[in-house]
């Protein structure tokens, strides 16, 4: 019977291994600690200068993002 042949795992079936799950667990730590800053901010503009200006000043902030890259990836 060939499917029982595979059904034992040799050593070199180790999987991913735990540096790859700690350094997931890492990417998603700071991924958070930058949204809650992110976050902070906007709710400072917010705070400041109502909904529809830290919606505003967020869209502003995105605009100059996306102009830097495209600057930085133009076409030759």
């Amino acid at each position: 019977m060939a499917g029982e042949e595979n059904s034992t795992l040799t050593p070199r079936d180790e999987g991913l291994g735990a540096g790859f799950f700690l350094k997931i667990a890492g990417v998603v730590v700071v991924a958070g600690i930058i949204g809650m800053i992110v976050f902070l901010v906007w709710w400072r503009a917010v705070y400041a200068w109502g909904f529809l200006g830290g919606f505003l000043a967020f869209a502003a902030v995105l605009c100059l993002f996306a102009w830097l890259y495209d600057r930085r990836s133009a076409r030759t």
